[in-house]
């Protein structure tokens, strides 16, 4: 008899993209995203994500609470919130074995960068986290050619720093806001993913 490649004793009920094999319904459950590195597109996924209860968290407790961001802000930097939203989604799926956690890491590292560069301090701070580190020099390029192409195409450097921390406080909120608190858990990309569609195909967005 068949059985689930993960538990060797159960008997198989679904196909696991992230191991590419069949495994139990039991099993699913209680590794995905913990053992298991699940691809976004899993339908298992998918349904597992709409009964996620997302953590209670007090606004309060945010980092840098001093820094608002106010739904006009969001709104005045629409396009730049698109951008980055998007530049963050591919810099991570593009790492392979990246989760939430290590974005909140880049978006912390990025946030205290930022900080001094809006007090006209030129100090990068870059985390220990390999994955992280990956992430937030992709996305960091993503920024930079973002920059150029407005620069060449008015002649004037038109993004601000405080424009840039403001939308990352607020990714980074959202973050801690949606992370399900698994040790790979990437429901904060899924989130990403829903809101922020890529506007072109993305490596490891649809594809195992």
């Amino acid at each position: 008899m068949e059985t689930c490649r993960l538990c060797e004793i159960k008997r198989p009920r679904r196909f696991c993209p992230a191991l590419h094999g069949d495994i139990c319904g039991p099993c699913c459950g209680e590794q995905r995203e913990v053992t298991l590195d699940c691809p976004l597109h899993c339908e298992y996924l998918l349904e597992a994500r709409r009964r996620d209860r997302l953590p209670d968290i007090d606004p309060r407790q945010f980092p840098h609470p001093d820094i608002r961001v106010t739904e006009l802000f969001l709104r005045e930097n629409g396009d730049l919130l698109v951008f980055l939203a998007r530049s963050l989604l591919e810099a991570t799926v593009t790492t392979q074995g990246a989760s939430d956690n290590d974005v909140r890491e880049t978006l912390e590292a990025l946030v205290k960068t930022y900080r001094t560069l809006d007090t006209g301090l030129v100090y990068e701070t870059r985390p220990s986290n390999p994955f992280a580190a990956t992430i937030q020099a992709k996305l960091q390029a993503a920024m930079q050619h973002y920059r150029d192409q407005i620069l060449q195409a008015s002649g004037m450097h038109s993004v601000r720093d405080s424009q840039i921390l403001g939308l990352l406080v607020f990714l980074q909120r959202m973050e801690i806001q949606h992370n399900n608190g698994r040790r790979r858990g990437r429901a904060f990309l899924s989130f990403l993913l829903e809101h922020f569609p890529a506007s072109r195909e993305t490596p490891g967005l649809v594809s195992p």
